[in-house]
């Protein structure tokens, strides 16, 4: 029997996906805190380095979003993929704050464009079992996210002060995602614009409208900033906080952010499909209770197998409401506006992730780690009971009227 494997179009997405995540994610966790320690930036400042890629999505990742309902999802993914093969270059040439910035941001076009372009790609190809199929897409992204703790870790060379081979490794990576970007047969899947025409700008406009001005798809992105807010201040503060109070090596800092995504990447296409079979809103009110726990109880241990199974069930709980919200977001998105939402869904998550380094930053500068993370966590228990209430309101106003 002659055996044959086929790279089929959804396949190579996630490649593309898994490839490009990997480049960025090593780009960033352990590095990007620890490099900014070598180079003299002090925790204050931290936190606007680390949110520089996240403000452009903000800029950027609505109007590209919204920009291939119109032109298609192929050019602005290989626009996308271009930037992953070049921006790790350019962390070598940096020697100050305002180096590391710039790369920061031309690193994160790259970001901006591909994940809510590649989402909505995905959930125009399927309709059925829409919430399992792009949490596999989320997962192969997640599998880069959790090698490149692990491997940045142990490139970084020299007790802790050469970072090369980090950004080296990390330039490849993004090579070969711009060759599986350039090898996908987009026209094979739903990566054009949705109908038999290209809608005119008039209808373009009132799609856009249409989406934000929905509540539904509004405040399913406001829960993913939270859910992202969190994460951007734990990625960002809880390396600092283990170096400073620890003597745990950049390897160890590393696998406790591996076993994070290896969590999240493993448990994001069961709870897909559990939301798929019993609904978005508990799976997401759920999870984000769950990350509010372990995030109050970070602050509070120094052990490593405790910091490890707390590390390992934030991972739970971000797959648990990331796999939900999308999904969400196209159950309430029509095709023709998808891109749209998925943009702003994007959007607002940059918002909160840019923002958590931001104001985690400065309470730990005025007061300590311990009251920083206890305030984030505090805040996901709160917004996710907010949600609940406000989701279910909107279902009945609809079921009503």
């Amino acid at each position: 029997m002659k055996f044959s494997f086929k790279l089929t179009p959804f396949l190579l997405i996630c490649i593309m996906g898994g490839l490009a995540i990997f480049s960025s994610t090593m780009a960033k966790n352990p590095a990007l805190p620890l490099y900014a320690g070598v180079l003299g930036i002090p925790d204050a400042t931290l936190g606007f380095v680390a949110a520089a890629s996240t403000i452009v999505g903000i800029l950027v990742s609505f109007p590209a979003a919204a920009l291939s309902d119109y032109i298609g999802r192929r050019r602005l993914l290989l626009i996308a993929a271009v930037v992953f093969a070049t921006a790790p270059w350019g962390y070598l040439l940096v020697h100050g704050v305002m180096g590391l910035v710039l790369v920061r941001i031309y690193h994160g076009l790259a970001t901006a464009i591909l994940g809510p372009i590649a989402m909505a790609a995905v959930a125009d190809t399927f309709d059925k079992g829409r919430g399992e199929l792009m949490a596999w897409y989320s997962s192969a992204t997640m599998v880069g996210r959790f090698l490149a703790p692990l491997l940045g870790g142990a490139l970084i060379l020299n007790n802790g002060t050469d970072f090369h081979w980090v950004y080296i490794v990390d330039g490849i990576l993004g090579v070969l995602a711009l060759i599986a970007a350039l090898s996908i047969r987009f026209p094979a899947v739903s990566l054009k614009p949705t109908g038999d025409t290209k809608p005119n700008r008039r209808d373009i406009g009132k799609e856009i409208i249409a989406v934000v001005t929905h509540r539904g798809i509004l405040s399913t992105s406001l829960i993913e900033a939270v859910q992202y807010f969190a994460y951007g201040a734990i990625e960002t503060f809880l390396p600092r906080f283990l170096k400073e109070k620890t003597s745990f090596t950049s390897l160890q800092i590393g696998s406790l952010f591996t076993a994070q995504i290896i969590v999240a990447a493993l448990s994001k296409p069961i709870m897909g499909r559990l939301s798929d079979k019993y609904g978005r809103l508990p799976v997401i009110v759920g999870g984000l209770i769950l990350g509010g726990l372990v995030t109050l109880s970070l602050g509070f241990t120094t052990n490593y197998i405790v910091l490890l199974v707390l590390i390992a069930l934030f991972g739970l709980g971000l797959a648990t409401v990331t796999a939900a919200t999308s999904a969400l977001v196209a159950d309430l998105s029509k095709s023709s506006n998808r891109g749209s939402a998925m943009g702003l869904l994007s959007t607002i998550m940059d918002i909160g992730q840019s923002a958590g380094p931001i104001v985690t930053g400065l309470i730990v500068g005025a007061f300590a780690y311990k009251p920083a993370f206890a305030v984030v966590g505090l805040l996901m228990i709160a917004a996710s009971l907010i949600y609940g209430i406000i989701m279910r309101t909107i279902k009945r106003t609809v079921e009503t009227s």
